[in-house]
């Protein structure tokens, strides 16, 4: 199974990123998925269901404890590369 996770922390802060921010994009920068995009109002990854949710479990972990008061997320089964999405 192939998924996807889109996610972002809060309090935001416009002027600079973060902590917990930072760390949550460390985590999925990190984790080995097949793509990864970030930015500042959101972040997404895509890849296999246990590097996903390895990445999920680490980012709620270490993103509470980097400072965020709530993490929005959503996860998505995609189809495999070269399979119909429908």
């Amino acid at each position: 199974m192939r998924l996807r996770v889109e996610f972002t922390t809060e309090p935001f802060d416009l002027d600079e990123a973060p902590r917990h921010a930072v760390v949550a994009r460390e985590v999925i920068q990190e984790a080995g998925l097949d793509s990864v995009d970030v930015g500042p109002f959101g972040n997404t990854g895509e890849g296999s269901a246990d590097r996903v949710l390895a990445a999920v479990d680490e980012l709620l972990r270490r993103g509470l404890d980097a400072g965020a008061t709530r993490v929005s997320l959503q996860v998505n089964v995609v189809a495999e590369p070269g399979e119909d999405a429908s």
